[in-house]
């Protein structure tokens, strides 16, 4: 039996190595070279916790910094999912449902996980090594913008108080201007954006543009809408996107929110954040109303999104 395997595995490693034009005894020689892979160097240890570099001598910074590399980490696993579900040609209703379920799951870790942020650091440390971050804000994560581009169609990314003259032949540049998240980083009365946000369209601006192309007919709603009309209607499936949106715009934003206005609001400092922005309405629910699949809920559960919050 041991042959036997032995040959059935050796004939498969011709077959994969002769399909890209190499030697399988090159390989297998190679084997002989090589060290035994350990825990440390494949999750690349050293390097992950060499990462956290503070800015200040206050114990509890760190915990600032290591917290927000975690979201980052969860925020990839995210779009490795939903990249699954995008770059899929014909996704049926039980995969569809379980790479929804599992990015809920990646968002319920993270509203959980403000605990950490609201219980786990002094106010008072807190207050004092973030007037060394300014002007840098979470505002600036790119990776939860690319998110909410392959999350929904962009048009409920869109100010709401600019739907109704954008739509899918409006140039993409325009559109981006009036993005939810634009009014956060400009001054209400003169219109001019802020050093937060032209730093951060610096950075990614192109990258953003090149975002919402990609998934303009690949998002996770587009993708929903080419199925066939009995597994669109699958409860289970229905149930999870709710779920989904829930979790993202409700839900995990009201996790941030109320984490920010412990510390902003604590009486010892400036109630404003770090980058300058409007923070109270940029992320309260209920005044930018992000819904990524306003077509599964009621009318009234439209009407009141985020009102209870």
């Amino acid at each position: 039996m041991r042959n036997k395997i032995s040959s059935q595995v050796l004939e498969k490693l011709e077959q994969k190595f002769d399909a890209i034009s190499q030697k399988t005894e090159t390989h297998l020689e190679g084997l002989l070279y090589s060290k035994p892979i350990t825990y440390w160097d494949y999750i690349q240890t050293d390097a992950l916790l060499n990462l956290q570099i503070q800015r200040t001598v206050l114990p509890d910074e760190m915990v600032f910094i290591m917290y927000h590399q975690v979201n980052e980490l969860l925020f990839k696993m995210i779009l490795w999912e939903i990249n699954q579900i995008c770059e899929s040609e014909k996704p049926n209703a039980t995969f569809f449902t379980e790479r929804i379920m599992r990015i809920s799951r990646y968002f319920d870790m993270l509203t959980t996980s403000f605990d950490i942020m609201g219980d786990g650091m002094e106010v008072e440390q807190y207050m004092k090594f973030r007037n060394t971050l300014t002007p840098a804000s979470g505002f600036q994560s790119a990776q939860y913008r690319t998110i909410e581009f392959a999350s929904t169609d962009l048009i409920n990314l869109v100010d709401y108080r600019f739907r109704a003259t954008i739509d899918r032949n409006t140039p993409y540049s325009h559109a981006f201007e009036h993005l939810y998240w634009q009014a956060a980083g400009k001054d209400y009365k003169t219109g001019e954006k802020s050093y937060l946000i032209q730093e951060f369209e610096r950075k990614y601006k192109a990258e953003f543009l090149r975002d919402m192309e990609r998934y303009n007919t690949t998002n996770i709603w587009q993708k929903y809408t080419q199925l066939p009309e009995l597994e669109k209607q699958n409860s289970e499936l229905v149930n999870a996107m709710r779920h989904y949106d829930k979790t993202v715009n409700i839900t995990w934003v009201m996790g941030h929110l109320n984490a920010a206005k412990k510390y902003i609001e604590s009486g010892h400092g400036l109630a404003e954040a770090t980058g300058g922005s409007d923070w109270k309405k940029y992320m309260h629910p209920k005044y930018q109303r992000r819904i990524f699949f306003p077509q599964l809920w009621s009318r009234d559960e439209l009407a009141n999104w985020g009102e209870n919050c």
